[in-house]
């Protein structure tokens, strides 16, 4: 990794390294902790690798700002649908099968790759490469996600997350009706028994799901609406499956059916403040042709009324 010359000011506070730095550098504390951690400020001309290290008034703090370490790109051979795109941020609807973040298990073109190709590429202060990957979709779910084109928007939306106002409504498919709208609150670790899998366990994360009913048929599957307050990894799929409910198609955490081609599990909708205007957006992801015939063949064209955002909303209203 190639550095940049040193940049350097003096303090004029009594106070902590990282705060200090991020005052001056206008950035998160975050980013400014790893800029610190990995030994690229100093004052006086000591480094420093501690955020919690003293700065006294007049002292000279120095820093440098590493230059972003690139990584290979795959070959990426699809194309991914945009809802929305300006200078700050862009929504997309992710299709199945794709997966987020490269990872070493992953072999094949990721989101991430397909975001370099098209310029998409975020710079940590610490000389990190990341791509505005606010947060996550499993690979076999579908549907909406926001991905920020710069750091100041990843911040924000970063905080939204936390702080829950950013929000998602899933639509998914299940093989036995629930028994009324519920609320589902379990904690969500690896599972001791099957590394593939999350599970309910006792100490893990905090995760919380709503699931509200939409309709029904005589074959027992039930067209469902779910809301995250939490965003585990495979919390819906898990969640639903202490109820003894699974997703069609989701072999994996239990379905047993046939002629299903995938998990179907959509994220619909998709809530912020946009990070630069301040106004609440609110996007809707079209379900995928797969999804939509089998949702066509087994409810009839009545069930699209049931999925729209609105519709959505009401049902999860209802159960109050």
């Amino acid at each position: 990794m190639t550095q940049e010359n040193k940049e350097s000011f003096v303090a004029n506070e009594d106070s902590r390294i990282d705060k200090v730095l991020a005052t001056h550098l206008n950035a998160s504390r975050n980013q400014v902790e790893k800029l610190i951690e990995k030994g690229f400020v100093g004052i006086n001309d000591k480094v420093v690798t501690k955020t919690s290290q003293k700065v006294r008034p007049r002292d000279r703090v120095t820093y440098t700002l590493p230059e972003v370490e690139q990584k290979e790109v795959a070959e990426v051979d699809f194309d991914v649908e945009v809802l929305f795109e300006d200078e700050h941020l862009m929504v997309i609807n992710k299709p199945c099968g794709l997966v987020v973040h490269p990872a070493p298990s992953v072999k094949e073109a990721t989101l991430v790759d397909w975001l370099k190709q098209r310029g998409v590429s975020l710079s940590t202060l610490s000389g990190e490469e990341r791509h505005g990957i606010v947060h996550r979709i499993d690979k076999e779910t579908t549907g909406a996600l926001v991905v920020a084109k710069s750091n100041e928007a990843h911040e924000a939306l970063s905080r939204q997350l936390e702080d829950k106002s950013m929000g998602r409504y899933y639509i998914a498919l299940i093989d036995y009706p629930l028994k009324e709208n519920i609320e589902v609150e379990a904690p969500i670790a690896r599972s001791p028994n099957n590394r593939l899998k999350m599970a309910v366990v006792e100490g893990g994360k905090s995760a919380k799901s709503a699931f509200a009913k939409l309709i029904s048929n005589n074959e027992h599957v039930e067209l469902i609406a779910a809301k995250l307050f939490t965003g585990r990894t495979h919390q819906i799929r898990v969640h639903l499956a202490t109820l003894g409910r699974h997703i069609l198609g989701d072999e994996l955490y239990g379905y047993k059916g046939k002629g299903v081609p995938r998990v179907f599990l959509h994220a619909r909708v998709l809530y912020f403040i946009h990070p630069l205007t301040a106004q609440r957006v609110e996007f809707e992801a079209p379900l995928f042709e797969d999804m939509k015939h089998f949702i066509y063949t087994k409810f009839g064209g009545e069930a699209m009324e049931l999925i729209t955002p609105s519709a959505i909303k009401e049902a999860f209203d209802a159960s109050h």
